[in-house]
């Protein structure tokens, strides 16, 4: 990082341009992830993901990231959801993260790939045995006639899974967001905001960069 000498105020990153090409973005925003742990008090890893019906109608919820490497950013759901469907039928998406007390914030842009059912298996064993019973419990997106009926469900999966170990739902399976655009952005004075972006036209391209007005 540099120092703005007028404003005293940190720079994301360099000015120089040989400074910015050492840079991956993926392990950058890996950085900024870790960093962001140490602020947040509750749940740095929480993402809005946007999506689209098959009219264009845009949809947008926040979402916990649970996997991140150089093939992307990983995330698990219900694929009986809205948002599986859009997204398995339009299968790009965009993430943005925000941090609040870093005033830190990095937009995603990519397109969709269902995660491999080995993945899946594997992170979902890592869940806490309630978290994997509502799994089961959940006809996420589907109407539900009161909450009872919910609860009611949630007691039926712990009696049929009692005393064994919890398998994963058929249905619960992971997305990976292959990143063409990652955003940086860090709040500056009078507005003054500090806005890189790296960019490619396809997962296997070499990303370029250039900072933008914010």
């Amino acid at each position: 990082m540099t120092q703005d000498n007028s404003s005293n105020k940190k720079l994301i990153f360099s000015d120089l341009r040989e400074e910015l090409e050492k840079i991956n973005p993926i392990e950058e925003f890996r950085s900024w992830l870790d960093e962001a742990e140490k602020h947040e008090p509750n749940d740095h890893n929480v993402a809005s993901v946007a999506s689209v019906d098959k009219d264009g109608m845009p949809n947008v919820r926040m979402q916990l990231l649970k996997g991140l490497d150089e093939r992307g950013f990983t995330f698990y759901t219900n694929f009986n959801s809205v948002k599986a469907k859009e997204l398995s039928d339009s299968p790009k998406a965009a993430l943005c993260f925000h941090w609040k007390t870093s005033r830190q914030q990095v937009r995603v842009r990519g397109i969709i790939e269902e995660v491999s059912i080995d993945e899946c298996d594997a992170y979902f064993a890592t869940r806490s045995r309630g978290s994997q019973l509502g799994a089961w419990a959940s006809l996420q997106s589907s109407e539900l006639d009161c909450r009872k009926t919910l609860e009611q469900r949630a007691k039926e999966m712990e009696v049929k899974f009692e005393g064994e170990d919890v398998p994963r739902p058929p249905h619960w399976k992971g997305f990976r967001i292959n990143p063409l655009s990652i955003e940086f952005w860090q709040d500056g004075e009078f507005r003054l905001h500090d806005r890189v972006i790296f960019k490619r036209d396809a997962p296997s391209d070499k990303w370029s960069f250039a900072r933008y007005y914010p």
